[in-house]
């Protein structure tokens, strides 16, 4: 009796599934190039992989889709020569500002997919701002240039039976990262640094977002890059130098993923005590205490997947403090990163109290005159500092060195309320001020340094 109530349990659930699963498809599968102009909807270039949206002069951008299956592959290999040679292109004639987004769970490359409206947002007002900044400079504009890469995030689309997909999809978010996505961004770091060799002082740069698991997508493909490049300054051979990262700034967002895996990445930075004036943000993981996915149902997984590994109590040296930490790594190992406590550096919360209903965006101006003053105080950044980026306030913690360039910030439950929640016009403009600060040009550097009155390395 138990058994066959076990199977028609099994069967119902099948069932279910599969007749609400989300489709394994390329969505981007014509490569020429479409126009859209600012008050045109986006259907006519819904199946096309290289769009070029024009919203006026200073918000005009390139956005091209790179697509990969459930085993990290690249659809169409056509597809991602399509956007590298147009982005190759646009970077022989202008400097750029290429940011890379991957979403996470339950999000794809599908033409009416949220992440990709938030994306192009960001994308036009990240365009306006840096050339408000570029204009006080009198330099032209950089061309921003957006990459979206597309996986299948939801696997089933049935209410209810689509929230059991977490670990599933999770493996998946490893298998991504681990496959052609270390291509793709390796593809463009190459662009960014051909086009630094070919022109002196040239401000081409190159940041890379992931949310959920597509922080666990982008943490897998350049996570260990990171930790080689934290060894493998910049500056002299020999010499202690500015800490390097991928690309010039990665940005995950509620990332899903292990602390463990971030272990040697905050063991290496909390063991260096201080960092140059220069020294700018290099991966900033921003993590909602509202975020019940990671703080609940992942250390849940993780503990049946984890039964049977063995960890030790990990030992490491403060420079801040003079002291040695004990890390538990059983719970590192459990534990979400940004909910390890050991691990933060920041806390993020809103300026004000007010509902999101009444915030407005900023405008370009306004968030151009925030990044140059938050740039400032960056400069000057201590244990402890507090600085404010417009709507909210990043507070480094008493036991983080100043300029430590890998940030780890609690987020207020107000400015994420939860997993998914990355639409609060505060937070895009955080990230869109703290990019303006990693990717910012060497004259708008030396502004910085002296209004502050600092010295370079």
């Amino acid at each position: 009796m138990y058994r066959s109530c076990a199977r028609l349990i099994a069967a119902t659930l099948t069932a279910l599934a599969l007749s609400g699963c989300v489709a394994h498809q390329q969505y981007r599968t014509l490569y020429e190039r479409c126009e859209l102009a600012s008050d045109v909807a986006d259907a006519p270039c819904d199946q096309h992989a290289l769009q070029v949206r024009m919203d006026g002069a200073r918000q005009r951008y390139l956005l091209g889709f790179i697509e990969f299956d459930d085993q990290g592959q690249l659809w169409d290999r056509r597809q991602m020569g399509a956007v590298l040679d147009a982005i190759q292109l646009e970077a022989a004639r202008k400097e750029l500002l290429i940011v890379v987004f991957a979403h996470g769970w339950k999000h794809s490359a599908a033409p009416d997919d949220d992440n990709i409206k938030t994306f192009r947002k960001a994308l036009a007002n990240l365009s306006a701002a840096d050339a408000e900044v570029r204009g006080s400079n009198a330099t032209p504009p950089r061309q921003v240039v957006g990459v979206y890469l597309g996986w299948r995030g939801g696997s089933v689309s049935v209410p209810g039976a689509k929230e059991l997909t977490f670990w599933e999809r999770k493996n998946t978010a490893h298998k991504v990262g681990h496959g052609s996505v270390t291509e793709v961004l390796g593809r463009l770091e190459l662009i960014k640094e051909t086009k630094n060799m070919l022109e002196q002082d040239n401000d081409t740069r190159l940041v890379v977002v992931g949310h959920s698991f597509g922080g666990a997508v982008v943490y897998a493909a350049v996570g260990q890059l990171l930790g080689n490049r934290f060894v493998h300054t910049k500056g002299p051979v020999g010499e202690q130098s500015n800490v390097a990262g991928y690309g010039d700034l990665v940005v995950l967002i509620n990332p899903a993923f292990e602390a463990m895996l971030f272990s040697s990445l905050s063991d290496m930075s909390a063991e260096r005590g201080t960092y140059f004036d220069t020294q700018l943000p290099v991966t900033a993981v921003l993590t909602s205490e509202a975020d019940k996915a990671t703080k609940y149902a992942f250390p849940l997984g993780r503990w049946f997947s984890t039964l049977f590994e063995k960890t030790h109590t990990m030992q490491r040296h403060n420079a801040v403090t003079d002291q040695f930490e004990s890390v538990d790594g059983d719970a590192a190992n459990r534990t979400a990163v940004g909910h390890f406590e050991p691990y933060r550096t920041h806390t993020l919360t809103p300026t004000e109290e007010r509902k999101r209903e009444d915030v407005r965006a900023a405008n370009p101006s306004q968030v151009a005159a925030t990044s140059e003053s938050a740039s400032t105080q960056w400069a000057d950044d201590q244990p402890g500092s507090v600085i404010p980026f417009g709507a909210v306030t990043l507070t480094r913690s008493a036991t983080s060195a100043g300029r430590n360039p890998y940030i780890v910030a609690y987020v207020n439950r107000e400015l994420i309320r939860n997993h998914n929640d990355i639409d609060d016009p505060r937070v895009i403009q955080f990230i869109e001020q703290l990019i303006l600060i990693s990717t910012q040009s060497h004259e708008q550097l030396r502004r910085t340094l002296q209004r502050k009155g600092g010295k370079t390395e």
